[in-house]
């Protein structure tokens, strides 16, 4: 595992079967159907989520057979809620896997989910109502803005002017945005411009463009993203200022991490929010069919620093992501 688990009382079952070696009693002749929603491969870290899900439903039905999947995929909140409805009546589901696209128009339809009485697993994106799931997973987004934050407040000592891509209007976002400011707090760095990047390259491209033609002084740039600092890193190289400015992403894409590991000065760090979280979900919600564990609470995957120190630990050839 990239980063340590942290568990919310009520999850404390779930903690002890994501464990190696932990007993409980397993029914592999369990019936249900779980139907499992994630956004399309739209930038690397989802193409993460894809994959993992992928990898975790074949494993899953290998293991138990009497369990089915259904895979759905959208490329916006419309398409998620559509098919949400239609695992709904026409597949008949007995619980649902969800990374919301978006948090606000995803939060209505999944209520109604767990309102029929399904089995509610939502994954990284929180919706806008608390509540609603039995089972939430995700990387910690208060640390991801905390640890970067600190890291910030170390590089600049004496202070800086900086910029800041946001990700989408999601409530991760604005754990992470709230975290990293209440981190730089009482220094002398001053956030120029922030913007949202939806977590994607080409708008983080767009975005810094933007920000450069503004800014004659940037001393450093928060993108959030990996996918979106490799937007951002093009720009400032098509603008010709490299030497002026570094850029910390986040979310361990393999190629930002050996840029770490080479000692590359314009990344010179990351910070780790793994997408093989959505296999983490799936696995613990077909737990709640196959095992007589209560899995309700939160599964909190802690965020880590990736230095040149440690990048080795953090760089997966294999990794699609």
């Amino acid at each position: 595992m990239k980063g340590l688990m942290k568990l919310a009382t009520g999850a404390l079952f779930a903690a002890a079967l994501a464990l190696p070696g932990a007993a409980m009693a397993q029914d592999s002749n369990a019936k249900a159907t779980i139907g499992v929603s994630i956004p399309s491969a739209t930038h690397g870290w989802t193409g993460g989520i894809n994959f993992h899900a992928q990898q975790a439903i074949d494993s899953l039905k290998k293991q138990y057979p009497n369990l089915n999947f259904v895979l759905a995929t959208a490329g916006d909140p419309g398409k998620q809620v559509s098919d949400i409805e239609d695992m709904m009546a026409t597949r008949n589901i007995d619980a649902l896997v969800i990374l919301p696209f978006e948090s606000d128009p995803l939060t209505g339809p999944v209520k109604r989910v767990a309102d029929a009485g399904k089995f509610v697993t939502v994954v990284d994106r929180g919706l806008s109502q608390p509540g609603i799931q039995d089972l939430y997973v995700a990387g910690d987004n208060t640390a991801f803005g905390k640890v970067a934050g600190e890291y910030f407040k170390k590089k600049l000592p004496d202070g800086g002017k900086i910029v800041v891509l946001r990700g989408l209007p999601t409530t991760i976002d604005n754990e992470r945005v709230d975290a990293f400011k209440k981190a730089i707090d009482g220094s002398k760095i001053d956030i120029e411009g922030i913007e949202f990047g939806n977590w994607n390259r080409d708008k983080a491209f767009e975005v810094m463009q933007d920000f450069l033609s503004k800014y004659p002084k940037i001393d450093a740039v928060w993108a959030s993203d990996d996918d979106m600092a490799l937007g951002v890193i093009e720009a400032i190289k098509q603008a010709g200022r490299e030497k002026e400015m570094w850029v910390l992403g986040g979310a361990g894409m393999k190629q930002m991490i050996k840029r770490v590991e080479n000692g590359d000065t314009m990344v010179p760090a990351d910070v780790t929010y793994p997408p093989s979280m959505i296999a983490t979900a799936i696995r613990l919600t077909a737990d709640h069919f196959v095992t007589d564990a209560p899995m309700v609470g939160r599964f909190i995957i802690d965020s880590v620093l990736v230095t040149k120190d440690n990048a080795k630990e953090h760089y997966y050839p294999d990794s699609p992501f």
